[in-house]
């Protein structure tokens, strides 16, 4: 029997780290695609690290950053009352840095493909950067951000190691579907794991086929 529960969660979790990814993404991006101080290499370096590192090296970070016993944790629960491990809150803020490279990438080639010309000619008509940003810019890249999207919410979907180390396997609360396929394969039980499998697997593919059906009809 499918658990429609694990299936919402992980629909739930990729949906919210997508939305709070651009968010973040756009000003992020912004800066590592026309800064020319070092830094913004560095940054552009560190948020790029997610896409090489293994996900349990990240997810065990993680552990050690969020627990109680960290300044980090012992602040946010202290103050906040917000505890990080092994719950949902937990997850979505180690998706947002698993999938941080997801948004960026597209958004920083998408600043670099504006054409000068129209950012300058924007600035000569007195507008600020901020204005700029909003009604030039950003217009004129809809396709990167839209495959920043679809590409956060599908790695995020298939997300296991880091959501694992961070959120264990509370059923309800943090047992994603990627964690479901991993408890029906220990088991043998290779239909659950496929009938899973086969879920993300769709989900993905038509995410893919809606990003390039949109660019499409946009920009064709």
């Amino acid at each position: 029997m499918i658990d429609l529960g694990a299936l919402w969660l992980t629909i739930k979790l990729s949906l919210i780290t997508s939305l709070i990814l651009l968010v973040v993404g756009i000003p992020l991006a912004y800066y590592m695609a026309y800064s020319k101080s070092p830094f913004a290499l560095i940054l552009e370096v560190i948020t790029t690290l997610p896409l090489v590192l293994p996900p349990t090296v990240l997810g065990f970070y993680l552990l050690i950053l969020f627990s109680r016993n960290s300044p980090l944790g012992s602040l946010l629960e202290n103050l906040l009352g917000l505890r990080l491990l092994f719950t949902f809150e937990g997850l979505v803020v180690a998706s947002v840095i698993y999938s941080l490279p997801m948004m960026t990438h597209p958004l920083i080639s998408g600043y670099r493909s504006v054409p000068k010309n129209l950012i300058e000619a924007s600035w000569t008509l007195g507008k600020s950067k901020l204005e700029t940003l909003i009604r030039v810019i950003l217009p004129n890249m809809k396709s990167s951000i839209l495959v920043g999207l679809v590409l956060s919410f599908t790695h995020t979907l298939g997300e296991f190691g880091v959501v694992l180390m961070v959120g264990g396997n509370i059923e309800g609360q943090t047992r994603v579907a990627s964690i479901v396929i991993y408890n029906a394969v220990e088991a043998i039980d290779y239909k659950t794991a496929h009938i899973y499998s086969a879920a993300l697997l769709l989900l993905s593919f038509f995410s893919l086929v809606a990003l390039y059906l949109i660019n499409r009809r946009w920009f064709l």
